[in-house]
């Protein structure tokens, strides 16, 4: 994320790097962590003793070493009386196991964060587990990576590593431990230094949101003891080359390093398979000597696959996966075995004739519509809230997630790499990670020991994701583009990991000397613009590939509000938009909310309460978010300038946050959800605020055709006012729009009022609704200062007078409703109503599935929602949501909306 602060940190001595082990090989499942106890350390993981298993540390015992006095060689041995010490997860922050234990109180309410002591993170942290094996005749090795920020490494009392080595967050080693292991109970203990995002090669915050007190210090990725026999087997992997534009055929190259560790010669011979293919060679390798196999489609003709099934993006086919399943013998034992899946897929992304980068997946086009990820603020991995997240991004319409920094674990891509979600991982801005070419902004210059971690960092994540097929590039920069040593280091990990995908200096238009230019831009905004902004071709407007970009505050539904802000907060949040608010950010240009709510009292009318500022919000945010999506997609064709990407910041927040969100830290969905959600909607109509064009976009892969448009202008009381309609329309797929016709100026349309209703349907040739847009307008435009732009937002100097609303009379809208379970799942059919005798529409009617306490059921996919009806229409929608997160109670249906009084119905 571009952010132009003066801030200058004291620069402190750099951790030497020496003797780095890394290991390449590809990810493997971990163990599922033991059952959490109350107090005390984490039960003992048992190790197996089979050639080539991997097993994952249940979880440690730990302590600040400021409450332990024994010595080092004390605390790492068997034995160890770790009373009084806490327990933690396999992937654990220091802070995240101390919530765990109760030992602080929810830092996701009001300011109880502020409560929590930074002193006591300011001193090493001791990690401690136990594991058991049964035969020491097998070679064993201690695998981990996702050490935050740098760790001394301890087995069974003996030093096996130092700070000095084990250092960075994407930093892999692998130890060989094997004259250390002792039949029985084994421990090894990490002593972890102390996180500073600013001084270390880890991971920070900045102005996501306020920062963990403890700076994430920890183990967030699995520690595993891998056991096998005289011959190691690492970096297996397959290059897959699928023959385009056909896509008859794909060839397969499998490579892998073989490791003798031992003392002796020996001929190891590698088989197995790769998808259908069977592949098998021998080497013969000298003491301690390491070789690459390679099998390709020359000495292995089954490699060669005829009419591939090809993995696609979801919205554009299936995803189908291969697997590669290989063993390493030893006169006929097995030494070691890898296992990983890949897909067979093709990105591209060139720069087109105006410099702007152009995804292509397999070829064919792609607009990137995508949305900023974020990881729970203490870094806590929970595959079923992940997976409801990623759902959720395929319900809004969404391709692609960007991870600045924050890397998540393996099962994150391999959820991405099931579900057809495209991943764009890059170094985070703002830190140590561009220190060195940040100029005055956050984050320390480097020194010579940071240079060989970034590279092993590069090298231990190429290698950990090449393999994914939703991960299309790898951004070595964002904010900031590498200088070209660090480039230089980053490239070659990159190529010597075979390294398939485009490789992007930088999020913001930048460029490398390797590398080249970006063709991204980071132009902002951050903050309030208002719906309009989005269709002007200049600034963070709907041309190029936006990296990151969004109207700013996000203030989500009344309910999570409720759930994260005291009362007093609440009062000042629709009081006093000039107050700091924590929940916002720690940084002084988004610590308050003045602009937006300047904005929404300037369009809609000063607020009158809480929940007259919150009904306001949502539709604002509603109209911004449709807006900005929806300027992306109707211009992505286009001959001049056209759009290619556009990543919204952000998609989720790490904690309860008041901006960058479109679904909230509970999974709550308000305005930002369905406006996302209504304008990438597969066959969409849509309304131009920048030249009142109805277009209709076709995000389908088919084209359609016999579609009929039309549009109809009403007063706030339902008056009709403009009615228009074009038939026999067609628009080709992939993104492809047409423009059905124009709306006349407000000023040509006699007796239209100050504020009006546009309400856009789009139907097919049996007559039946495929899409359904309606738009609050007024004659009165926002006016933007173009000239006073800076790198957060364009000021707007007048406001479109939206205040017409607040006169719109109460709409009587009633629901029926009935579900159905099966297998865990249950699916609610409501059918809304609008049965008031006048004109007056039902504008935003929101439907919220809740239970028996009145509290929403989430997470839940509506197949519409937060919808607009005249007197005698009707919609039916369903909601699809776990069944045990009723909680055993009746289903109820909570409708509420703009001018719609709130009822609650059973929906049992």
């Amino acid at each position: 994320m571009f952010h132009r602060l003066a801030l200058v940190h004291g620069r402190t001595a750099a951790l030497a790097l020496v003797g780095l082990v890394l290991t390449l090989a590809a990810g493997t499942s971990p163990a599922a962590p033991a059952p959490r106890t109350a107090h005390g350390p984490r039960a003992t993981t048992a190790v197996s003793d089979a050639p080539g298993s991997v097993t994952a540390l249940s979880g440690y015992a730990i302590q600040s070493t400021a409450k332990v006095a024994d010595p080092a060689a004390a605390v790492a041995a068997p034995g160890y009386a770790a009373a009084g010490w806490y327990p933690a997860g396999s992937r654990s922050t220091v802070l995240a196991a101390l919530l765990a234990a109760g030992v602080h109180p929810d830092p996701f309410y009001s300011t109880r964060q502020k409560l929590i002591p930074a002193a006591d993170f300011r001193v090493p942290w001791w990690y401690r587990s136990d594991f058991t094996v049964a035969d020491t005749t097998a070679r064993t090795y201690l695998d981990f990576g996702g050490v935050i920020s740098a760790a001394d490494v301890f087995v069974n009392g003996r030093q096996i590593a130092t700070a000095s080595t084990v250092a960075g967050a994407y930093t892999r080693h692998e130890l060989d431990v094997t004259d250390l292991i002792e039949a029985g109970t084994n421990t090894v203990a990490f002593r972890i230094r102390p996180n500073n995002p600013r001084e270390h090669l880890t991971m920070g915050w900045l102005d996501w949101l306020q920062p963990p007190p403890d700076e994430n210090m920890g183990i967030v990725r699995d520690v595993t003891v891998r056991r096998g026999g005289p011959v190691a087997l690492r970096d297996a992997h397959v290059v897959t080359s699928l023959a385009l534009p056909s896509m008859a055929s794909a060839d397969l190259t499998v490579k892998a390093r073989v490791r003798n560790d031992s003392s002796a010669t020996v001929t190891t011979t590698v088989a197995g398979t790769a998808g259908p293919a069977t592949v098998s060679g021998s080497v013969t390798l000298a003491p301690h000597e390491t070789r690459t196999v390679v099998f390709s489609p020359a000495d292995h003709p089954g490699l060669r696959l005829a009419s591939p099934r090809v993995w696609w993006p979801a919205a554009m086919g299936e995803q189908p996966l291969y697997g590669l399943d290989l063993t390493a013998t030893v006169n006929g034992t097995p030494s070691d075995t890898a296992r990983s899946s890949f897909g067979i897929r093709e990105v591209r992304a060139p720069l087109n004739a105006d410099g702007a980068r152009q995804y292509r997946i397999n070829g064919r086009p792609l607009l990137v519509k995508g949305g900023g990820w974020s990881p729970d603020e203490f870094l806590r991995w929970d595959r079923t809230y992940v997976e409801d997240r990623l759902k959720y991004a395929l319900d809004l319409g969404l391709n692609t997630l960007r991870l600045e920094g924050h890397i998540e674990p393996d099962e994150f891509f391999d959820l991405a790499d099931r579900y057809g979600i495209l991943t764009l991982p890059g170094w985070e801005c703002c830190d140590k990670w561009e220190g060195e070419v940040n100029g005055s902004e956050a984050g320390e210059g480097w020194d010579t020991p940071d240079f060989p971690v970034a590279r092993a960092s590069m090298a231990a994540e190429a290698a950990r994701l090449r393999h994914h097929p939703s991960v299309i590039s790898f951004l070595i920069g964002s904010d900031f583009a590498p200088n070209e040593e660090i480039e230089q280091g980053y490239v070659e990990a990159l190529e010597e990991a075979d390294w398939t995908v485009p490789v992007v200096p930088a999020a913001s238009d930048a460029s490398a000397p390797i590398t080249g230019s970006s063709g991204m831009k980071m132009t902002g905004p951050y903050d309030w613009v208002p719906p309009g902004y989005w269709y002007n071709k200049r600034e963070g407007g709907a041309t190029g590939f936006n990296s990151e970009t969004s109207a700013g505050p996000d203030v989500p539904t009344l309910d999570t509000l409720r759930r994260m802000m005291s009362p007093a907060e609440l009062e000042t949040l629709w009081k006093d938009p000039s107050a700091a608010q924590y929940h916002r950010s720690p940084s002084a240009t988004f610590a308050t909310l003045k602009l937006y709510d300047a904005a929404l009292a300037g369009r809609y009318g000063p607020p009158t309460g809480l929940d007259d500022y919150v009904r306001k919000a949502q539709l604002a945010q509603y109209e911004n978010v449709r807006a900005q999506f929806e300027a992306y997609g109707r211009n992505a064709k286009d001959t001049s300038e056209p759009s290619t990407g556009v990543i919204y910041w952000m998609f989720n927040s790490g904690w309860t946050s008041l901006h960058w969100q479109l679904l909230d830290r509970y999974l709550d969905q308000g305005g930002a959800y369905f406006g996302a959600k209504k304008a990438n909607e597969p066959l969409h109509i849509q309304y131009g605020y920048d030249n009142r064009a109805v277009t209709v976009v076709n995000n389908r892969t088919s084209a359609a055709s016999g579609l009929t448009a039309r549009v109809t202008l009403f007063n706030p009381d339902g008056t009709q006012k403009y009615d228009r309609t074009a038939t026999a329309l067609s628009v080709a797929g992939g993104g492809a729009s047409s423009t059905a016709l124009t709306v006349p100026a407000p000023a040509s349309v006699a007796g239209l009022s100050t504020t009006y209703l546009a309400r856009l349907l789009l139907t097919d040739g049996t007559g039946r609704e495929v899409s359904r847009n309606v738009y609050w307008l007024s004659t009165k435009a926002d006016v933007l200062d173009y000239s006073d732009t800076d790198w957060y937002h364009t000021p707007t100097t007048a406001y479109a007078d939206l205040k017409g609303l607040n006169s719109m009379g109460q709409a009587a809208v009633t629901a029926t409703a009935s579900t159905a379970t099966a297998a865990g799942t249950s699916t609610t059919t409501v059918t809304v109503r609008h049965i008031g005798t006048g004109s007056t529409p039902a504008l935003l009617t929101d439907v919220h599935l809740v239970g028996a306490q009145g509290t929403p059921v989430l997470p839940v996919r509506w197949s519409d929602n937060q919808i607009s009806l005249w007197p005698g229409e009707s919609a039916t929608l369903t909601a699809t949501y776990r069944t045990a997160d009723l909680r055993g109670s009746a289903p109820r249906l909570r409708i509420s909306g703009w001018n719609t009084p709130t009822v609650t119905v059973p929906a049992d």
